[in-house]
């Protein structure tokens, strides 16, 4: 593998124009199909294999689009909410002609389809303190006017003035978060760190100027493939954020190693290829990581999680081929500007320092860390362990779930809403069930449908079942059902179970089956397919992960170790995350208004991230210790090698994906919030306190025991030169050659 890449790092350096044109045309080419290729389409969260997911298929198929009962329309949807004031009721005369007039306004907006008379509708609460008026929209609420929006708001200020109160759910007029100006925070926090980290602006622009070449060309090709593969406009932000993170940090190892190597004595070419052959394999390995844990997603059977990780992947993956190819070649055009100033004033004065491999060198604040834990191994070992530990209990109380409009700040129009229903209609008026009654087989589809509709709603927990909407051919029906209590307590969970328990003794009676659905039931059944898939996948991304680092390191304990402490510091993250946003603790510090169940698909998702990223962080720093170790070094020296070469540059990657994903937690959508702050403290804890504390502390634990592995499986296990070991040895053996001759330069005699 290192022989490899260092003729590939060589080939790079001396073409290096021809490498940079190729990539530039491919970014171009990329672009072009974007902007020509059908616009993707908007994104449909899917829950195959769930009871809720067959009963939305049934309706798509039993009820074509517009038909009465029929699946929602297709555009947007939003609720008119009128509180009247206290003391009197919508149905005075009054209030009734200002809630007809604000309904009739907004009915006659553009892109508005109806606006349902609350009256007419039987939209009134049965105390008359609240209605609410259904505005339907032709258009998705991405696509709503502004000047609608406006329009809208413009018409519920009009009802307030005239002593309502007005408040508007649904989506439409939400704010849709952005993610430009935090993407444009995570880069100047990469550019800041890495200026300080190399001293050199050539050397902290390399990492960044690949980086965007690589997440541009994914991100165009994931645009221009959209519509062929039904991708959607979402899958592409996942891999913009990854592919940027590791994009900067695999281009930083191996411009780090170059600079090294440079110090050491090498010619610019020879340099080149021997970063490429060395910590070139570790970022095609820790790519290899990070597109298992990210491919891997495709396990847990939910299309858009599939959808997001292969696109991840994807991203990653031209990532490695940017790192190990266009990185050398802009190496070869900037040879000496990417060099800290130093070892340029030694290269003008003719100063040539000896190749030489190994030994102490000079001791920096990686080297001091190291030596402290190799002197405390087990103290440190057990006070890490023990501090993750302590941060991981909540995540033992972890409740998931999906967040709506009653999850939102107070502050917001759509909480108010949500709560004017919730106490005018009742707490279950929010989360109403959807039934749909399969009445094909049954001799008389309507009465079977009837009798099925008093025995749903007979069933304690019920308040009312509306009456049934059939479809055209009459032998299916669609009801609403609305439980007693809230969607996100235990016992409309306890209902749904119920209802689906009592559902064989039902088409016994009726000869008609039914199945439920909606938005409460599809939360639920999403949070336990999601709840079952988590080992599975766990247990695949892990076990191929160790395999993959068993042949890296040639070694059965170091890679039990980095899947343990990947294990641990994700519960560790979990638990953070539990005790922010489901308990409530430093919520006003960080911007939560309203702590709740935490998103259904978060832990998995961040699973996956933090797995790829934690695997990152253990084959850089890892493979640095075993080349010294390899190089002669006892195992304790050989930690402080490594730590001496490679901590600085790891905890930089660390400050620039923690800088990247904390920029999230300041956007005020709460599930961002959410993503944002889970994935920073993951990095912070997997980073600093597993890879630089805890990784140390076990190898000198396990000292020479951490570089061997059975015999028999030494045979079996493939040898993969990753630390380069013998490009060391050829570098020992040949002479270097002139740096005008390294640089592919005429040789002047």
């Amino acid at each position: 593998m290192a022989a490899f890449l260092d003729r590939l790092g060589r080939w790079a350096f001396r073409r290096r124009w021809r490498v940079l044109v190729l990539w530039v045309l491919a970014l171009v080419a990329a672009g072009v199909a974007s902007t020509l290729a059908p616009a993707a389409p908007d994104g449909s969260y899917s829950m195959p294999g769930t009871e809720s997911q067959r009963a939305f298929d049934l309706i798509e198929e039993r009820f074509p689009a517009g038909s009465t009962g029929s699946a929602a329309s297709e555009g947007a949807s939003a609720k008119l909410v009128f509180v009247a004031p206290e003391g009197q009721k919508l149905t005075d005369r009054e209030n009734r002609s200002a809630v007809e007039e604000v309904v009739d306004r907004v009915g006659g907006l553009d892109q508005v389809v109806r606006a349902a008379d609350p009256y007419g509708a039987g939209a009134v609460s049965k105390d008359g303190s609240t209605a609410y008026a259904s505005v339907a929209f032709e258009v998705k609420a991405k696509d709503v006017d502004d000047q609608v929006k406006q329009d809208l708001e413009q018409a519920v200020e009009d009802g307030r003035e005239a002593g309502l109160t007005v408040e508007v759910g649904g989506s439409v007029l939400a704010t849709q978060p952005s993610g430009g100006a935090t993407e444009l925070v995570g880069v100047v926090v990469a550019a800041v760190v890495l200026l300080i980290t190399f001293a050199s602006l050539a050397a902290a622009g390399l990492p960044l100027l690949t980086a965007l070449i690589g997440v541009g060309i994914g991100a165009a090709t994931i645009m221009a493939l959209g519509s062929a593969l039904g991708l959607s406009s979402a899958t592409s932000t996942l891999a913009m954020m990854l592919g940027l993170a590791v994009g900067i940090d695999y281009a930083m190892f191996i411009v780090s190693r170059y600079r090294e190597e440079r110090e050491r004595g090498l010619a610019p070419q020879d340099a080149a290829g021997v970063a490429v052959g060395t910590a070139g394999s570790s970022v095609v390995f820790a790519g290899l990581t990070v597109v298992i844990g990210l491919a891997g997603l495709s396990v847990v059977g939910i299309p858009t999680l599939t959808q997001m990780g292969l696109a991840a992947a994807g991203t990653v993956a031209l990532s490695v081929l940017v790192a190990v190819t266009l990185v050398p070649a802009l190496l070869g055009i900037f040879p000496r500007a990417v060099l800290a100033r130093s070892t340029r004033r030694s290269a003008r004065r003719g100063a040539r320092p000896a190749v030489a491999g190994g030994g102490e060198g000079r001791p920096n604040l990686g080297s001091r860390w190291a030596r402290l834990v190799v002197r405390r191994p087990l103290p440190v070992l057990l006070v890490a362990v023990a501090a993750l530990g302590v941060i991981a209990l909540p995540a033992a109380q972890l409740d998931l779930g999906t967040a709506g409009d009653g999850s939102k700040p107070a502050s917001t129009t759509e909480r108010r809403a949500y709560d004017a229903l919730a106490d005018g209609f009742g707490p279950g008026f929010n989360g109403p069930l959807t039934i749909v009654v399969d009445a094909k087989d049954a001799q008389d589809p309507k009465a079977a449908v009837a009798e099925s509709a008093r025995q749903i709603g007979a069933v304690d927990g019920v308040v009312s079942v509306s009456p049934p909407g059939f479809n055209t051919a009459g032998d299916t029906a669609i009801l609403s059902v609305t439980p007693a209590t809230d969607p996100q307590d235990e016992r409309t969970s306890t209902l749904i179970h119920t209802l689906r328990d009592d559902r064989p003794a039902i088409e016994k009676a009726t000869g008609a089956t039914f199945m439920v659905s909606g938005s409460t039931a599809a939360n639920i059944d999403s949070d336990q397919k999601v709840q079952g898939a988590l080992v599975p996948y766990l247990a695949l991304v892990v076990g191929l992960a160790f395999l993959l680092l068993l042949v890296v390191f040639r070694s059965v304990l170091v890679p039990l170790k980095a899947a343990l402490g990947f294990l641990l510091s994700v519960l560790a993250a979990l638990g953070a995350v539990v005790a922010v946003f489901q308990w409530g603790w430093l919520a006003g510090l960080l911007g939560v208004h309203q702590t709740g169940p935490i998103m259904n698909t978060m832990p998995i998702v961040m699973v996956g991230i933090v797995f790829g990223l934690a695997m990152d962080y253990e084959v850089f720093l890892v493979t640095r210790i075993r080349e010294a170790h390899l190089q002669g070094e006892r195992p304790g020296q050989a930690i402080v090698s490594g730590f001496r070469h490679s901590a600085r540059v790891v905890v930089a990657a660390a400050v620039i994906m923690i800088s990247v994903f904390s920029g999230f937690i300041g956007v005020s959508e709460p599930m961002i919030k959410m993503i944002g702050f889970g994935l920073a403290s993951a990095v912070l804890f997997d980073a600093l306190v597993v890879r630089m504390t805890i990784v140390p502390a076990v190898l000198a634990l396990l000292g020479r025991h951490a570089w061997t592995m059975p015999r028999w499986l030494e045979r079996i296990v493939p040898r993969i030169d990753v630390e380069g070991s013998a490009l060391t040895r050829d570098e020992d053996a040949t002479p270097a050659q002139p740096e005008a001759e390294q640089q592919g330069l005429p040789v002047h005699q």
